[in-house]
């Protein structure tokens, strides 16, 4: 393969402005294809296999026409003023006049009074509205949302508490802003220290943002075919970004250094191509892979996302063998540093010598230190309670959130997340009898407040009715109370949904998926790294110490997230459940990302040793040729995942804090630690295999 990229990094230096055109119209085309594609929605709302689906499709089949699972809706609350009551005369007067305006908007299918609904609390300090919409929340307008906010504005004028639960008036989240711009900031800084040169560290982000340019255009094009949500473009943004700057960052510096040892601009293109290009080729594959497998878990939310994520990197991988090499053909003299530009041999490595040096001498000490914090770090996984936080995570400054604080304070906390109970009564002799059993038995368990009167569906034989529960939708009660209601089930046929059924359902199925996924995950990285490095303990190690990372990373998530230790400095403003499909995404991700280092560290330990180099002496030389490198590559991706902590998506700040942590403890604790204390303890013995397998060859990679 080294030969093959080298060619074609020689090819691409010859001929750099066809590449540059060649990358300009694809952008360009995409692009134009892009401005007739449809915006992607903020959840795509595909479910996978599970009993809160089978349920939602029951009443799509038996409630013909019945599209309101699927019609956008808003909840209008109302809070009266301190003393007084939501059925005085003039609150009661301004409440109906506004579900009357909102009842006149463009797409309002119907607007129902709070008055005839009995849609007021005991203590008749807060009411509700809903409005029905006859298109999904995708399908408003602008106008029929200004109407409702108008309308709105008008109730809270006469002294009134109003806020709008639901997707209606909801702001799109960002995905960062000025703290993703701060990261992108940092990681320029990390390389124009790295490179000591405007040039060398421009490159590699004007090639990563070309990159995610084209990812982003081509998710907008096609994404709505493939029902992909903003999570799905926004991660591929972040992991995009990430990959992009670190391939091209590999190939120029490994540029460079064939540079500074007198080399043609030509030349050393093709040998870092061939070299540095084998490399990033394996470390995206290894991405790819992990992120496609995500496709096979029966979470449709989880593939969509990995497929997007999986195709930035692709574009990533190719820029970084194609445009690179073409652009270092416009700039040969330029990425240089000034120095080396006048004569000046390169230094690598004078502080990773040192450092593994330092590990070499006390390797038990290193080893120990290193997995003992890994481990403790680790503690707070053991607590890991996986769900999907609603209204409740978002800032207090949305009216949603509002929203959703006024009912659950008027009505009781359940109430923002009421169960839906489908009965399936067709083999019934009295369906009314069946269903009147079920909604009694429902009602008499423990956890249920109230259930709603059944509707029945027009041929009698299936019945809806809710039931709200005591406790909040996202707590370890209300999961406890889903699950006793169905093991009473019993000879009656009947199931449970809701949104609050929905989350529960796709948190269990992802906690049964995340072992299996770990286990192949691991599974494939073993075997790939005996590949490449031709070892039994080599990919063992690495597959130790990616384990190690990954569980410390979902420790600290789990502290900041769930128990809320520093939330106040990321912003983070309500506690609770890690979000269902985060530890799932964050094992495919850290996988690839932990075999850049592995495959980027390793081999040029590997390639030292198969050179006749000692096992001790070929651990200076790797560092000496990688650890500068690695380390500003760990650098740039932990600012560009850390920018990302600031979006307003909690599932994408969730994962950009879970990855800038993992890069942290893989790339300073495991790489630099972990894997050279054991490498020198291991000696010799690190680079065989057993007799039966061995073969004779030295390493796939040559970085």
């Amino acid at each position: 393969m080294a030969n093959l990229l080298s060619r074609l990094g020689r090819l691409a230096f010859r001929r750099r402005w066809y590449v540059v055109a060649i990358w300009l119209a694809v952008l360009g085309a995409i692009g134009f294809a892009s401005t007739t594609a449809s915006a992607l929605p903020d959840d795509s709302g595909s479910r996978p296999d599970i009993e809160a689906q089978a349920a939602f499709e029951l009443v799509q089949q038996r409630f013909p026409g019945d599209a309101g699972g699927d019609r956008a809706s808003a909840k209008i609350v109302f809070v009266a003023p301190a003393g007084e009551r939501v059925t005085d005369p003039d609150n009661r007067a301004a409440i109906e006049r506004l579900v009357g305006e909102a009842s006149r908007g463009s797409q309002v299918a119907v607007a129902v009074n709070p008055f005839q609904a009995r849609a007021v609390n005991a203590a008749a300090t807060t009411a509700y509205a809903t409005v029905m919409y006859s298109v999904t929340a995708g399908e408003l307008t602008d106008d029929a949302r200004r109407h409702l906010r108008e309308a709105v504005d008008r109730a809270r004028a006469a002294g009134l508490t109003v806020e709008v639960g639901g997707p209606v008036l909801a702001e799109k989240a960002g995905i960062g802003g000025v703290s993703e711009l701060i990261g992108v900031l940092l990681a320029a800084l990390v390389l124009l220290i790295t490179f000591g040169s405007l040039v060398a560290a421009g490159l590699p982000l004007l090639t990563a943002l070309l990159g995610v340019g084209v990812s982003m255009l081509a998710i907008a094009t096609l994404g709505s075919a493939f029902g992909m949500s903003s999570n799905s473009s926004t991660l591929a943004i972040m992991l995009g970004l990430a990959v992009g700057i670190d391939y091209a960052l590999f190939v120029v510096s490994r540029y460079r250094e064939e540079r500074a040892a007198g080399r043609t601009p030509e030349d050393a293109t093709a040998i870092a191509v061939g070299s540095a290009g084998s490399s990033v080729v394996f470390a995206g594959l290894t991405v790819v892979i992990a992120l496609a497998g995500l496709t096979v878990l029966g979470i449709p939310a989880a593939g969509q996302m990995g497929l997007a994520a999986a195709g930035a990197v692709v574009i990533a991988v190719l820029i970084a063998l194609t445009l690179v090499p073409a652009l270092l053909g416009f700039w040969p003299n330029a990425v240089l540093a000034r120095r080396i530009r006048g004569g000046a041999s390169i230094t690598t490595g004078g502080g990773g010598t040192r450092w593994s040096r330092f590990v070499l001498r006390h390797p038990v000490a290193v080893l120990v230190a290193s997995v003992t914090g890994l481990a403790v770090l680790a503690i707070p996984a053991l607590d890991l309670r996986l769900g999907m936080p609603g209204d409740e995570a978002k800032s207090t400054e949305t009216t949603e959130r509002r929203a959703y604080d006024a009912l659950a304070a008027g009505f009781g906390p359940g109430f923002n997340g009421p169960l839906t109970i489908v009965v399936d009564a067709k083999g019934a002799g009295d369906p009314r009898a069946a269903v009147r059993t079920v909604s009694a038995k429902i009602a008499g368990t423990p956890g249920v407040v109230s259930v709603s009167p059944p509707r029945f569906n027009p041929d009698g034989d299936t019945a809806l009715f809710t039931a709200t529960p005591s406790t909040a939708p996202a707590s370890e009660e209300t999961k406890d109370l889903v699950r006793l209601i169905r093991d009473q089930r019993a000879g009656d046929t009947f199931l449970v949904s809701g949104t609050t059924a929905v989350n529960i359902d796709v948190a269990r199925k992802v906690q049964d998926a995340l072992v299996p996924y770990l286990a192949i995950v691991l599974g494939l990285a073993f075997l790939l790294l005996l590949v490449v490095f031709r070892s039994l303990l080599v990919p063992l190690k690495a597959v130790v110490g990616f384990l190690l990372s990954v569980l410390a990373s979902l420790g600290c998530v789990v502290a900041v997230f769930q128990w809320g230790w520093a939330a106040d400095l990321i912003g983070l403003e309500q506690t609770g459940p890690i979000i269902s499909m985060m530890p799932i995404v964050l094992v495919g991700i850290v996988f690839g990302l932990a075999m850049d280092y592995e495959v980027f560290l390793v081999s040029r330990m590997c390639e030292a040793h198969s050179r006749g180099e000692p096992a001790r002496q070929a651990i200076v030389t790797g560092f000496r040729h990688s650890a500068r490198v690695v380390v500003a590559a760990a650098l740039i991706m932990i600012a560009v995942f850390a920018g990302f902590v600031g979006a307003d998506l909690a599932m994408i700040k969730m994962i950009g804090f879970g990855l800038a942590t993992a890069v942290l403890f893989d790339a300073f604790v495991v790489r630099m630690a972990l894997v050279p204390a054991v490498l020198a303890l291991l000696g010799e013995r690190a680079w065989t295999l057993p007799r039966v397998t061995a073969r004779a060859g030295s390493p796939t990679m040559d970085p």
